[in-house]
C-alpha cells in the first residue's frame, strides 16, 4: 500500500464507513446502516482513497471487493 510521505489523521467518519463497507458488502447497506446517502458514502471513499494514495476496494453494481491495499487498510482499520 503507498502511505502518504507525511503523516495524515484520518476522519474517523471515512474509516468508519469503509468499515461498514467491507463488513456488509455493499454501500448502499452500508450508507442506512450509518444514516447516510449512498452518494456520501462514495465521497467518502474517494477521500479516504485519496488520503491513503492507493485504490481500496472493487467496486461493480453487485459487488465490492477490497483490492490487495484495501485488505491491508482493514486489517490495520
Amino acid at each position: 500500500m503507498m502511505m502518504p510521505r507525511s503523516r495524515v489523521n484520518l476522519d474517523i467518519d471515512l474509516v468508519r464507513s469503509f468499515v461498514t463497507i467491507v463488513s456488509l458488502g455493499s454501500f448502499t447497506r452500508a450508507a442506512q446502516a450509518l444514516g447516510l446517502q449512498q452518494s456520501t458514502i462514495s465521497l467518502q471513499i474517494r477521500r479516504l482513497e485519496e488520503q491513503i494514495g492507493g485504490k481500496l476496494l472493487e467496486r461493480s453494481p453487485q459487488s465490492v471487493a477490497l483490492t490487495a491495499e484495501g485488505e491491508t487498510f482493514f486489517d490495520y482499520a
